[in-house]
């Protein structure tokens, strides 16, 4: 029998255990670009970014999960979930959810990736207290009942149709699959109509209260807000759903797995009725871990980032081959893709691959100029910026990186790594990504002899 005090000790003992841990990641400029982070008892991570010069704020979840944790059967359930936590809670209808936001002018959306899932509103300043408590709602008790699934299958349905009438952005999911095969990252984010059909209300359930523990789950918010304020209001959304069961939960780390195998010199061909064909020639990339990924940005910024990019001038300004050419980069945890799009009329297929394979065996062998270089760093720099000028994008970049990497990194940190790439640094990325055999999607009304001829171009 445990005597009082043995009681009272232990309680202290849990209760000092169950402290939340509050510490500054990044110290702004009089509080401006401030970072703060606090994991609360229950494992739940809490970071935000204090911009006292804005009248918003966004506020935001993020999930350690997407569709690579998805079996085939599976294929498009974190999708699912993500349309049906829109549905109604014990406390709230889909209307009320709706409406709440809608009240006070605020936005609110979601969006599924591969390896994670976020939830967010967008809202006045004074609203905050309002957003946390309805998103933190959809989080904790959603109440996904059966006749919402079939319901919300309808939408998704319509969905994965709209994206499959879509072929400029069905071939990248072509293109994923040609890298990666059947393996999750090889699999649409949506799922496919006959995964989204054999999906019931229980099967859901139970990926929801496996997958959106709060040790699997990072709070992000930034704008005009009290991070101490935006802590306590959290956790009491929070504890009101019984969310923090275990004080003594840790967070999950960053995500780590096996390597992803990817494949070199495949081809994937799909026929369609449109007007162009829609192309993308890649290799394997680098993970997000990888400390390349600095050069290698400014690599893809070269190469086919903007209007001045070698293959924007070759292909479009020199040639008027195609309206839209561009590269571009995909990191993950363990395994990355580079790849080339370009969409053109059918008869210039052929000619388009030529000169995107071309310039790709040039800089692969010989690298960039060091005024290439230069520019790309510049441009790359600017962007940076221009795409951190609201909260909703800071939100996304702080949510990101604690889910993500476990740490945070200030403006001027980016800027920094960006700048100290060397035309050294990006010459060997270069050769070892673009010196690799490449994979190739298409998609377009190609004909028999065109297909076979489409094979040779990766050979």
């Amino acid at each position: 029998m445990t005597s009082r005090s043995s009681k009272a000790t232990a309680r202290t003992s849990s209760e000092a255990r169950a402290v939340a841990r509050t510490q500054t990641l990044i110290k702004g400029s009089n509080g401006i670009g401030t970072v703060r982070k606090t994991v609360l008892p229950g494992g739940l991570r809490i970071v935000t970014e204090t911009l006292p010069s804005v009248r918003s704020a966004t506020f935001g979840i993020w999930a350690h999960v997407g569709s690579r944790d998805e079996t085939p059967a599976l294929n498009g359930a974190t999708h699912y979930l993500e349309h049906l936590l829109f549905k109604g809670t014990h406390r709230r209808s889909a209307l009320d959810i709706s409406s709440a936001v809608d009240a006070v002018g605020g936005e609110m959306n979601a969006f599924t990736a591969k390896e994670y899932t976020c939830y967010y509103a967008r809202v006045l300043d004074t609203d905050l207290p309002l957003a946390i408590d309805v998103v933190c709602d959809m989080l904790t008790d959603s109440v996904i009942r059966e006749e919402d699934v079939d319901v919300e299958r309808g939408a998704i349905l319509e969905e994965i149709a709209m994206t499959e009438d879509d072929p400029g952005d069905c071939v990248h999911d072509l293109f994923a699959h040609t890298m990666f095969g059947d393996n999750p990252l090889g699999r649409p984010v949506l799922g496919t109509v006959d995964t989204v059909n054999a999906l019931g209300a229980d099967r859901i359930r139970r990926f929801y209260k496996k997958h959106y523990d709060p040790t699997h789950l990072v709070v992000a918010c930034a704008g005009n807000i009290d991070h101490n304020k935006v802590v306590r209001q959290v956790r009491a959304a929070f504890e009101k759903a019984g969310a923090l069961k275990d004080p003594d939960a840790r967070p999950a780390g960053p995500r780590t797995g096996r390597r992803t195998v990817r494949t070199a010199g495949r081809v994937e061909l799909l026929g369609r009725k449109t007007e162009q064909a829609h192309i993308v020639l890649g290799m394997p990339g680098l993970a997000r871990t990888d400390d390349r990924r600095w050069a290698l940005g400014v690599l893809n910024t070269a190469l086919g980032g903007g209007m001045s990019s070698r293959l924007f001038q070759e292909v479009r300004e020199k040639r008027g081959l195609a309206y839209s050419v561009y590269s571009y980069t995909s990191g993950f945890a363990d395994c990355g893709l580079f790849g080339v799009y370009a969409g053109c009329r059918p008869s210039q297929v052929h000619d388009v691959l030529k000169i995107c394979r071309d310039e790709l065996d040039h800089v692969a062998e010989h690298g960039l100029s060091d005024e290439e270089i230069d520019r790309a760093i510049g441009q790359l720099r600017g962007s940076t910026v221009l795409g951190l000028e609201d909260t909703g994008a800071l939100m996304n970049r702080i949510g990101k990186s604690e889910l993500c990497w476990g740490e945070q990194m200030s403006v001027d940190d980016m800027l920094a790594r960006i700048a100290s790439v060397t035309p050294d640094d990006v010459r060997e990325v270069a050769r070892d990504i673009l010196g690799r055999r490449p994979s190739l999607s298409v998609i377009g009304p190609l004909k028999d002899k065109q297909a076979a001829r489409l094979h040779d171009a990766v050979a």
